[in-house]
C-alpha cells in the first residue's frame, strides 16, 4: 500500500550513521532555487537577501519544496569563503589575495570569524524557525580547508607556493584549519545548530584521475584540519558528511580514519556509485546514486533502469541515501529532476503528489 510522505529526519541521520533507514532517504547537496520556484509555482529566492522576516519566509518556501519532493532534510550551508576578505580566487577566477609571506602576514585573519557570524547568523536562525515538524537540515559551515586556501591563493598560485615557499604553503593550511575549527566550535554552541541532524562541508579534493594535491600533502595538511572539525561535531552528538568530488580513492582510508561518518559525490567516469558502496559500505554511509550527467540526458525508461539497478546493488550494504552524484544546478532539465524524483518515490511506495503524476 502506498503511503503519504511525511518528513522524518531520522532516516537521513541513520543513513549518515551507516545504518539502513526504514525508508530510503532522498538527498541533494544543492538544488538550484529556480527549479524550486518552477515546481512550487512562485518566486521566493530574493527573500533570502531581505530582512529577517523575509529570510524566514524564504526558508518556509524552501522547506515546503523539499517536503513536497519527498526529502526528509533540506540541505543548507553558509560558506566560509563568503566571509573571507578579498577572497574569490576559487570560484571567481581572480588573482588571489595571498601571493607571498608579506600578504599572509598582512591579511586580517582576526576579523574573519566575527565577519562570518555577522553575515550568516540570521540565515541559520531563520532556517531553524521555519523548519516544519519532522525536518532537520543537513549542512552547517560550508567549505573545507582546501577550498578556503584556494579562495585566497587560487589553485595554480598555490602550486607555485608549494614549490617556492614551503613554509607559507604549510602556514596557509594551518591558519585556515584553525579558523575552521573556531568557526565550527562557535556554530555548534549556538541554539540554531540543533536545527541540523547531519553536519557537512564540501571540499573538492580530486578530479577525474587523481587528487588535486598529492596524497601525502592531503594526509599532512588537510586531514588533520578535518579531524579537528569532525571531533567537534561528534562531541556535539552529531554525524559528519563529507562532500568531495573527484577520484579520491587514494586518500579515502585516511578520511575514514579521521572520522567521517558518510561521503557524498560520484561520477560514472570515475566509478559508478555501487563501487563506492562496495568498497566503503562496511565503514561509512554513502550518499549518491545517479551521475548528474545522466539526470540531464536520459529518457524516463533509461533512467528508471539505471536507478533501480543502483538501488538493487546498494540496498543491504549499510547506510545509503539516494541523490544525484553532485547536485541539481540550473542546467539540469526540470523533467530530468522529476524523472529521478518519481522513480525513487515509486520505489519507496510514496503516494505521488500531483506535480509528479503529470510526467
Amino acid at each position: 500500500m502506498n503511503t503519504v510522505f511525511t518528513p522524518d529526519y531520522k532516516n537521513i541521520e541513520l543513513s549518515a550513521r551507516n545504518i539502513e533507514a526504514p525508508r530510503l532517504p532522498l538527498y541533494e547537496h544543492i538544488i538550484c532555487t529556480e527549479l524550486m520556484e518552477t515546481l512550487l509555482g512562485r518566486k521566493f529566492g530574493g527573500l533570502l537577501w531581505g530582512n529577517y522576516d523575509d529570510k524566514v519566509e524564504f526558508f518556509r518556501n524552501y522547506c515546503e519544496f523539499f517536503s513536497m519532493a519527498g526529502y526528509d532534510a533540506p540541505s543548507f550551508e553558509c560558506c566560509i569563503g563568503g566571509a573571507l576578505i578579498n577572497g574569490g580566487a576559487l570560484g571567481g577566477h581572480k588573482e588571489g589575495a595571498i601571493k607571498d609571506m608579506d600578504d599572509f602576514n598582512r591579511y586580517p585573519w582576526d576579523e574573519i570569524e566575527d565577519r562570518y557570524f555577522n553575515f550568516y547568523s540570521d540565515f541559520f536562525r531563520a532556517l531553524a524557525e521555519a523548519l516544519p515538524a519532522g525536518m532537520k537540515a543537513v549542512g552547517g559551515v560550508g567549505n573545507g580547508v582546501f577550498e578556503c586556501v584556494q579562495d585566497l591563493t587560487g589553485y595554480i598560485n598555490l602550486c607555485f607556493i608549494s614549490a617556492d615557499d614551503p613554509e607559507l604553503y604549510e602556514l596557509l593550511f594551518k591558519k585556515i584549519g584553525e579558523l575552521m575549527k573556531n568557526i565550527w566550535a562557535r556554530f555548534l554552541a549556538q541554539p540554531y545548530s540543533d536545527a541540523f541532524c547531519v553536519m557537512r562541508f564540501g571540499d573538492d579534493l580530486g578530479y577525474k584521475n587523481n587528487t588535486m594535491l598529492s596524497a601525502e600533502d592531503i594526509r599532512r595538511l588537510v586531514v588533520p584540519a578535518y579531524k579537528n572539525v569532525i571531533d567537534l561535531v561528534h562531541g556535539a552528538g552529531k554525524t559528519f558528511l563529507l562532500h568531495s568530488c573527484g577520484n579520491i580513492f587514494g586518500v579515502m582510508d585516511d578520511l575514514i580514519a579521521a572520522g567521517i561518518d558518510a561521503k557524498h559525490s560520484n561520477e560514472d567516469e570515475i566509478a559508478r556509485f555501487p563501487v563506492w558502496v562496495e568498497r566503503y559500505g562496511d565503514k561509512i554511509g554513502n550518499f549518491g546514486g545517479i551521475d548528474t550527467d545522466a539526470v540531464c540526458r536520459l529518457s524516463y525508461p533509461e533512467m528508471k533502469e539505471y536507478i533501480l539497478e543502483v538501488i538493487a546493488k546498494c540496498t543491504g550494504h549499510g547506510g545509503f541515501a539516494f541523490s544525484s552524484g553532485n547536485s541539481i544546478p540550473g542546467y539540469v532539465p526540470v523533467n530530468g529532476f522529476l524523472y529521478m524524483n518519481r522513480i525513487v518515490r515509486e520505489y519507496r511506495g510514496d503516494v505521488l503528489p500531483d506535480f509528479l503524476k503529470q510526467i
